[in-house]
């Protein structure tokens, strides 16, 4: 057959949806967006759990915090994207022989599918108890701890941020309680400047703390990501 040099057919065809009855029209654009975003359907083909697996590839390729024999605990852990992701490159299921087995544990409100590598339990992190459940399931503390968790949407951007603000803050509270000196802590947050406090007690409690929007984070999202590297200690996240 001969090569088609001519570029028709080459370019993907933009996806429309029509409103149907009863649908929303937020619901719509919900639906035109996923049909149409290359994440969504590079995760279907790599077979990740969501297309947020790829922000977490993005940030890891950047500063290389999950490495083969790290223990790592993601808060907020369902689908399992993130999981899938973290399995992977600290060789928790052992694939990379010669490598450093590491361990992935998810905790989330509710179950998560089972997957080889990690261990994933129903917990509410903010729990009484729930750090000493995790440093319990993990036999000491963990290196790495990742959120990528989103209070439910309001409608209302500033009051969304407020909640996101304060989940992430409960994130690095528990993160402060369960982390090995030295280790990281990765969590989605929403640009709005309400976040000064949260950036002043991470720069105060970690060595190195930057914000990044991945390239798979979609660019009309105010989410951005904070990582925090070299943890101090416990003694050094007092307010």
């Amino acid at each position: 057959m001969a090569e088609n040099t001519s570029g028709r057919g080459q370019r993907e065809l933009k996806v429309k949806v029509k409103t149907a009855r009863g649908r929303k029209l937020s619901s719509t654009r919900w639906l035109e967006r996923q049909l149409n975003d290359p994440y969504v359907h590079r995760a279907r083909a790599d077979g990740y759990r969501g297309r947020a697996a790829y922000k977490l590839i993005e940030l890891d390729d950047r500063f290389r915090f999950l490495r083969p024999g790290v223990r790592v605990v993601d808060l907020g852990c369902a689908p399992g994207g993130w999981l899938q992701v973290a399995v992977a490159r600290v060789n928790a299921d052992g694939a990379k022989a010669g490598k450093p087995v590491g361990r992935v544990l998810g905790v989330d409100l509710q179950e998560v599918a089972a997957l080889a590598g990690a261990e994933a339990h129903v917990l509410d992190f903010m729990a009484d108890g729930a750090d000493d459940a995790v440093r319990d399931w993990l036999n000491g503390r963990a290196d790495v701890v990742l959120s990528d968790m989103a209070a439910a949407s309001s409608g209302h951007r500033n009051t969304d941020h407020l909640r996101i603000v304060a989940l992430c803050e409960a994130a690095a509270d528990f993160a402060f309680d369960v982390l090995e000196e030295g280790g990281t802590f990765v969590a989605k947050v929403l640009q709005g400047g309400a976040e000064a406090t949260l950036q002043a007690r991470l720069k105060k409690a970690f060595d190195r703390v930057i914000n990044v929007k991945p390239p798979a984070s979609r660019s009309d999202s105010a989410e951005k990501y904070v990582v925090a590297t070299g943890f101090r200690g416990r003694a050094d996240t007092a307010d």
